[in-house]
C-alpha cells in the first residue's frame, strides 16, 4: 500500500503502468483518476485550491486503504491525492487497485473512492466568476459509501 499527498502533478498513465510493473502476478489493475472540472453546480470554475491537515490526512487515507486490503485479496493499492492550487483539466486523485483477478480490483477501487469522498479530510475551494466558494459534500457520495457498511 502506498499513500501519497502531494502538491506536484502526476501522470495517471505512469501510475497505472507502475501498478503492474511491480508484480507479474497482477492479473488486473483497476484505476480511478479524478480531474478538476471547469464547471460545478452550474458555475464556471477557473481553478481549485485543496487544503488538508498534514499527518491527519495521510493517517485517514491509510485507514481507508488498510480496510480495503482486509476486504479484498489485493497485490497492490495506491492512493495519490493532490493538494494546493490546481487548474481545470489537472488530475486531483489517483486510486489504483491491483489483484490477481478483476472483481477484487474493481470493488477495492470503488470502495476507496467512495470512502475518500466521505471520510478523507480534504477541503476544496473553487474559484468561480462569483468569487471563491467551498465545495460541500454530496448526499450521493454518502449514499455510495453506505453500500460498503458491513
Amino acid at each position: 500500500m502506498a499513500i501519497r499527498v502531494q502538491s506536484t502533478p502526476f501522470d495517471p498513465g505512469t501510475e497505472v503502468n507502475a501498478m503492474h510493473a511491480a508484480n507479474v502476478g497482477v492479473g488486473a489493475v483497476v484505476s480511478f483518476v479524478g480531474y478538476v472540472r471547469d464547471f460545478n453546480d452550474g458555475l464556471e470554475v477557473a481553478g481549485m485550491f485543496l487544503e488538508h491537515y498534514p499527518g491527519m490526512t495521510e493517517k485517514a487515507l491509510g485507514k481507508i486503504a488498510a480496510e480495503a486490503e482486509q476486504r479484498w485479496p489485493l497485490l497492490k493499492l495506491e492512493v495519490l491525492h493532490r493538494i494546493g492550487t490546481l487548474e481545470p483539466g489537472e488530475p486531483i486523485v489517483f486510486v489504483g487497485a491491483a489483484s490477481a483477478h478483476r472483481q477484487a480490483a474493481f470493488d477495492a477501487c470503488a470502495f476507496v473512492m467512495d470512502y475518500l469522498k466521505t471520510r478523507a479530510p480534504f477541503w476544496k475551494k473553487e474559484n468561480t466568476r462569483d468569487g471563491p466558494r467551498w465545495v460541500e459534500g454530496r448526499d450521493s457520495d454518502h449514499a455510495a459509501a453506505d453500500r460498503w457498511k458491513q
